[in-house]
């Protein structure tokens, strides 16, 4: 059955003190209590590294596989699982945990060896459920039904790399795979209730305003709970920096970011959790934008933002429709 989602558009949507969706507010208000992300590395690789599609990654992927600040891969999953847990308790020592899967491509590997992987982690005290990272084209059959079993009995979620609609661009950055395969993992996953979040990078070489917010437009009509909006941030050792040298990379402004961010909010549907709003990067490897690694500046400007026009996430979202 198909329900239309409506938007109440007079009056400020809030999640607690925010006007966006915000991942923590979507996260107590499931599991009625603070819940937070333990990042791992299990020692995955991706298709588009090791020549099974090609070679060489998505331009802008680190040599960790964007889990920079994920655990050590040298140790086995419960090490890493205490190392990082232990970090984050000094924060939030009433916590539970979400497992990980960050770095590389997480499902990119035989079900047997997912199985063994994931259960290891779900097995550890306080986790309450997983978050896999991957590629659409990394959703083989058996894959999903192994999903969709872990996803009857635990909190589950998949995060898939889109970053942007552009089939230009996604050949600029290597992606190697089209806008199509996105919509078919997407497709995958829902049909089995997966919860799924979708990966999208604002500043891409070459891409207009208009060009970003035309990737958000198409992430808000998809059946999708989740989005990360990510900024792009050069590091070292990545084959973007060819790009940068050749003068392919110009570095937003916090201004110009924060403005689109609050654009890219407006129109999705207040529904969607909103998993990540800037991004950052190891300081040792971040070649730009600097001001990046200002995270709480960038997210209160965004805030003030929001507050300065009076506006909220969904505020001008189209109704879409949405399984249940």
């Amino acid at each position: 059955m198909t329900q239309s989602i409506e938007h109440n558009q007079l009056a400020p949507l809030m999640w607690g003190e925010k006007r966006y969706h915000t991942w923590n507010s979507h996260l107590r208000q499931v599991h009625g209590q603070k819940i937070f992300k333990v990042a791992l590395d299990g020692g995955f690789t991706c298709p588009n590294r090791d020549g099974e599609i090609t070679t060489g990654g998505c331009t802008f992927c680190s040599a960790r596989g964007s889990g920079d600040f994920a655990g050590n891969r040298r140790d086995d999953l419960v090490k890493q699982f205490q190392d990082v847990k232990k970090k984050m308790h000094d924060k939030w020592p009433d916590a539970k945990y979400i497992g990980y899967f960050q770095a590389f491509s997480n499902t990119y590997a035989p079900v047997g060896e997912l199985r063994e992987m994931y259960e290891i982690v779900l097995e550890q005290e306080g986790v309450v459920g997983l978050s896999i990272a991957t590629r659409p084209d990394c959703l083989p059959d058996d894959v999903v039904e192994y999903l969709a079993e872990l996803n009857q009995r635990t909190y589950l979620w998949v995060e898939l790399g889109l970053q942007t609609m552009h089939e230009k661009t996604a050949d600029i950055i290597n992606r190697a795979h089209d806008f199509q395969c996105f919509l078919d993992g997407v497709e995958k996953l829902r049909k089995h209730g997966i919860r799924t979040c979708v990966h999208i990078i604002h500043g891409l070489p070459g891409e207009t305003r208009e060009m970003m917010l035309q990737t958000v437009e198409a992430c808000a009509k998809m059946d999708v709970q989740g989005i990360k909006i990510h900024l792009l941030h050069l590091l070292r050792n990545t084959p973007m920096m060819k790009q940068y040298e050749q003068g392919l990379i110009q570095f937003m402004s916090m201004e110009d970011y924060v403005q689109l961010v609050v654009d890219s909010l407006e129109i999705l549907p207040p529904d969607i959790s909103i998993h990540r709003i800037t991004g950052d990067g190891p300081p040792d490897q971040l070649i730009g934008p600097m001001w990046s690694m200002k995270k709480w500046e960038v997210l209160n400007e965004i805030d003030a933002e929001l507050a300065r026009r009076d506006t909220w996430q969904g505020k001008y979202a189209k109704p879409r429709l949405a399984k249940s």
